[in-house]
């Protein structure tokens, strides 16, 4: 009912006398009704035809407004009143409701008419804040009695309270004004703007820490009433009437003597143990489901702290649950599965489902943790006491319960990159501003040190799966390699393509390179050390592929006829795995060990194709090599052509081979060439006469000066050179005395010439045997024991004549009888 202060302030001071004429009317009336339901009576006077006249043209007048009213049509009638009004006064008039009866129930749910004991509970805004000493006639046992409480949505509440408030002011105005002209006010605009300014109003209360607990009952409710109360999340009366059965049953116990009683006390202290239990489940209920609700009722998670908070107080005292578990605990396992509810609502594909699964479900776990943070900063903190953290406790829970989610997706990862979505989520994303560091949850994040609650050894055990994973893929990828290259050039004995430099060029080094580039790189994002542990697994693996090739090229390329193909495949794998040991070598300050490995099998792989190319050559050109320094051979260049065209090509084909082993490759050949080309000499097989050693001379200077030009710009061995014009001056020298003056510079740049090797080149000269000859050889001892002393004679490094075979014949008997057996007695 509006007070007389408020009615002053809707309507002039004359129309006040009405008013509360009015008022006393209604009072009258309801005591009226009153002592009638109690059995009581008022005789009858003057004074009680007084009331009930003025009574009627109250009555009268306020039917009137209502019919007059704009409002009429949205406060008349059971249809558009939100509360129920049973256990009313049945005498009132249906068409006239008092003033009593338009203010609105708390929130509650009704009781039954036969409740013995009435709720204490106030109305939302008084929850919990009514002061010592201020009482009200709800609180009186005869409004206990005689009105029941509907349990209504908030929003409904306050519109209907606005539009009868409303209805009322309107009324008293046109009561005290009779005569001036009604003014009709909108009632939305009045309603939305008196809505918006309560919800201002709520939003800036903060829930204070200390609280005066309402009046406990005397009288306890039925055990059916309060666990219909807990059920229907009447809160606060419910455990107001808890508390009071509890205080009831510390009563009954202290005064308990017979053993009746004593089994209705065990009767009683497990009713209250249930009640106790359900009343904290439906806390943690509420509690657990505050944040998943699209807006829920502030005032009841407000009513849940003051029940928990109260608990708290109480635990000490006797007759409390034994085994109920600590309320805050259980506030805190509430919001824990809450928060775990929230993770399994995220969508989460089956790998089978969706190749990018595990990076989608965490895309969208991140969104709705921050989107959970922000409504927890925005609108459940505000319902607590400070003394509960709530966005501390969250922000805990959410580290919990995401680290065991994260534990349960990682056990359903297998490839790479669902090991990588998981680590980067980890170590980057958690705890960036795009979750847990977000812009919008601030300043209350800032306080927070904690992260997530990983079990022990967690990171380092997926770490060690991303690497163990990165290294499978690695000998997928190489197999993949090999299959590709058998597929598209082995079969089809397709020619390798050269590249921009004009080398014989295969991708594999590229696509093996590409594929341990992008390990590290990703690896690198995330941690530094696991970039080096990347890196290693896969060159750990790689170690292995050189020979893997090796045999599946072999195995693959066994058919292929044409020589000139084959080396060109041996270029090109020549030429790849040396660029791919220039891109490992940059891995060779982390991986140490893993690198040295790694160039040794490539090195060995590349000597065996470097051999193989060598062995291949000397194949090749073996028959033109023995038909050298014959009689054929003097007379015919047909035998030189082959050899020197089959070099040619070789050498043009070595102009495709990468730096640094085309240098060497073609020392090698050079080297062959020189040794087997001079070796023909020393096999004896044909003999100059006839002056035909002058031929022969000319003709070997100018097929070595072929030769020569042929590997001037490719070979290391310039040392060579000079061999076919020493050979060629002493098989062209006239006269034989002369031959030993070209000994000198033959020895000083070939030490490891020997008598045997002087003697076969004597031989194709013509010079078999006699004198001269063992002079000649003579003179090659004196200089190599001169020359011995410059430490030439066992230079590997100019090793010539050094393991050359010598065909020895029945000439060279007298080769090593001393010279001065041949002198004459008179020398």
């Amino acid at each position: 009912m509006a007070s007389g202060d408020q009615m002053a302030e809707i309507g002039e001071p004359g129309d006040m006398e009405e008013v509360n004429e009015a008022q006393g009317l209604e009072d009258g009336s309801s005591l009226k009704s009153t002592m009638e339901r109690n059995g009581k009576t008022q005789p009858d006077g003057p004074v009680k035809e007084k009331k009930l006249g003025m009574m009627k043209q109250f009555r009268k007048s306020m039917k009137r407004v209502g019919e007059r009213s704009p409002l009429a049509s949205n406060s008349k009638g059971s249809k558009d009143r939100p509360y129920s009004d049973q256990g009313g006064d049945s005498s009132i008039d249906p068409e006239v409701t008092p003033l009593t009866h338009q203010l609105p129930p708390t929130h509650s749910q009704s009781l039954s008419a036969g409740s013995p004991v009435a709720s204490p509970l106030k109305s939302p805004g008084e929850f919990f804040q009514r002061k010592e000493g201020e009482e009200s006639a709800e609180d009186s046992p005869s409004s206990q009695k005689k009105h029941s409480r509907t349990h209504s949505d908030p929003t409904t509440i306050g519109d209907s309270l606005l539009k009868k408030g409303a209805s009322i002011r309107w009324s008293l105005r046109l009561v005290g004004n009779k005569d001036k002209t009604l003014k009709q006010e909108p009632l939305q605009s009045v309603t939305e703007i008196t809505v918006e300014e309560k919800r201002a109003g709520e939003e800036s209360v903060e829930v204070k820490e200390s609280y005066i607990l309402p009046e406990i009952p005397l009288t306890p409710l039925s055990v059916m009433q309060i666990n219909e109360l807990i059920k229907t999340e009447v809160l606060e009366e419910a455990h107001l009437n808890l508390l009071s059965l509890r205080q009831e049953f510390q009563r009954e116990r202290d005064e308990c003597t017979e053993e009746a009683s004593l089994m209705e006390l065990a009767k009683k202290e497990k009713d209250l143990s249930i009640l106790y239990r359900a009343m904290q489940e439906k806390v943690k209920e509420i509690v657990r489901n505050s944040n998943s609700l699209p807006s829920l009722n502030k005032e009841l998670l407000m009513h849940a702290a003051r029940v928990i908070q109260e608990e708290e107080k109480r635990e000490a005292e006797p007759g409390g649950v034994v085994g109920l578990g600590d309320w805050r605990g259980a506030w805190k396992e509430a919001v824990s599965e809450g928060v775990e509810a929230t993770l399994k609502r995220v969508p989460l594909d089956r790998p089978e489902q969706n190749v990018s699964w595990l990076a989608i479900h965490l895309g969208l776990l991140g969104k709705a943790i921050v989107e959970d943070l922000e409504k927890v900063k925005r609108e459940l903190q505000g319902s607590y006491p400070p003394s509960f953290n709530v966005f501390s406790t969250y922000m805990s829970c959410y580290h919990g319960a995401v680290s065991q989610h994260l534990n349960t997706l990682q056990q359903q990862v297998t490839d790479l990159k669902d090991y990588y979505a998981l680590l980067d989520w980890i170590i980057n994303r958690y705890e960036s501003e795009k979750i847990m560091s977000s812009p919008s949850l601030r300043p209350e994040v800032e306080a927070e040190k904690t992260g997530l609650s990983l079990e022990e050894g967690f990171l380092d055990q997926l770490k060690g799966k991303y690497c163990m994973r990165a290294k499978e893929d690695m000998r997928a990828s190489l197999d993949k390699i090999l299959e590709l290259e058998n597929e598209g050039i082995w079969i089809k004995k397709q020619a390798p393509e050269t590249d921009d430099e004009h080398f014989l060029n295969s991708e594999i080094h590229m696509d093996i390179w590409t594929n341990v580039k992008s390990n590290a790189v990703n690896s690198k994002k995330i941690d530094v050390n696991l970039e080096m542990r990347v890196v290693c697994s896969c060159l750990e693996e790689l170690q292995q592929f050189p020979k893997r090739f090796e045999t599946k090229l072999r195995y693959c390329c066994n058919s292929v006829e044409n020589p000139s193909l084959w080396a060109d495949y041996q270029i090109t794998y020549i030429n790849s795995f040396t660029a791919l040991m220039e891109h490992m070598e940059g891995y060779r300050e982390s991986c140490p060990t893993q690198v040295d490995n790694l160039s040794r099998e490539v090195d060995g792989l590349v000597h065996r194709l470097v051999q193989s190319l060598e062995d291949q050559f000397k194949n090749d050109v073996r028959p033109y090599l023995r038909r050298m320094m014959t009689r054929k051979w003097l007379s015919t260049d047909e035998d030189f052509k082959q050899l020197y065209s089959r070099t040619e090509k070789l050498t043009h084909r070595c102009s495709q081979m990468r730096p640094p082993y085309v240098q060497t490759f073609l020392s090698c050949l050079h080297y062959y060439v020189v040794k087997e080309y001079v070796s023909q000499l020393m096999k004896n097989n044909y003999s100059c006469k006839n002056r035909k050693h002058d031929k022969a001379a000319t003709k070997m200077r100018a097929q070595w000066n072929k030769l020569k030009d042929l590997f001037e710009e490719m070979t290391t061995h310039d040392w060579l050179h000079p061999v076919g014009d020493h050979l060629s001056n002493i098989i062209g020298e006239t006269n034989k005395r002369d031959i030993k003056n070209h000994l000198k510079l033959l020895v000083a740049d070939y030490p490891d010439i020997s008598k045997k090797h002087l003697s076969a080149v004597l031989y194709f000269r013509g010079l078999m045997r006699g004198r001269e000859r063992q002079v000649i050889l003579q003179r090659l001892t004196e200089l190599k024991r001169e020359l011995g002393t410059a430490g030439n004679i066992g230079d590997n490094r100019r090793a010539l004549f050094r393991g050359m075979q010598v065909t020895v014949t029945n000439t060279d008997c007298l080769a090593d009888i001393p010279f001065f057996c041949f002198l004459l007695p008179d020398s």
